[in-house]
């Protein structure tokens, strides 16, 4: 299996006001690409290549550090993508929604928990909503790591996750990092989260 960098469903300058077009190009091309090529030529010829990464993730530990960084660098952008849309819902619905009052009380308890988890990384990594033993939490990871793997603080099923790295950011928002999280919460593709979720 050789990993490649995917297309995205939208353009550019489709998630403007909120991520500008060339942040997003450089984001998608450069960096995530960088992570793609990376990535292949880390698992090339050793026992890893063929296997997903869901189940390099498992044991990420016992990996070379390379494998971590652009394994995780290369799945967490592909969930990135995905669960951002020019047409987002203001909120979720039906079961989604259901989940998160149920596990934080209310969704603006929930955009609150996430934003201050989000905005509490130390230097750069991700935020997440995780479904884990039947739960929804939010939780950060550092770096590239996500919650799939055996170093995570908190385990389980990535439903969403947010950039916050500076390069996800930096063009437009500078080192103003709560103004781009509070422009997240307008391109959130919760369908997409909720098919996460359900399935």
């Amino acid at each position: 299996m050789v990993f490649e960098l995917p297309k995205l469903d939208y353009d550019y300058k489709a998630l403007e006001p909120y991520i500008d077009a060339q942040t997003m190009e450089i984001h998608h091309t450069k960096h995530h690409g960088a992570y793609t090529a990376k990535l292949n030529d880390a698992i090339k010829g050793t026992e890893l290549e063929g296997k997903s990464l869901e189940d390099i993730f498992k044991n990420i530990s016992e990996h070379p550090a390379g494998v971590r960084n652009n394994g995780g660098g290369y799945y967490n952008h592909n969930l990135f993508w995905k669960i951002l849309s020019p047409r987002s819902g203001e909120e979720p619905t039906g079961d989604l929604l259901n989940a998160i009052n149920k596990s934080f009380g209310s969704f603006e308890n929930f955009k609150n928990e996430f934003s201050t988890a989000a905005a509490s990384v130390f230097g750069s990594g991700w935020a997440w909503l995780v479904k884990s033993n039947g739960e929804l939490k939010a939780t950060s990871t550092p770096n590239q790591d996500n919650p799939l793997m055996d170093v995570a603080s908190v385990k389980g099923i990535p439903l969403m996750g947010l950039d916050v790295w500076e390069h996800a950011y930096y063009l437009k928002y500078q080192n103003r990092r709560p103004d781009y999280i509070a422009a997240f919460w307008n391109i959130v593709a919760w369908d997409e989260v909720a098919k996460r979720y359900l399935k």
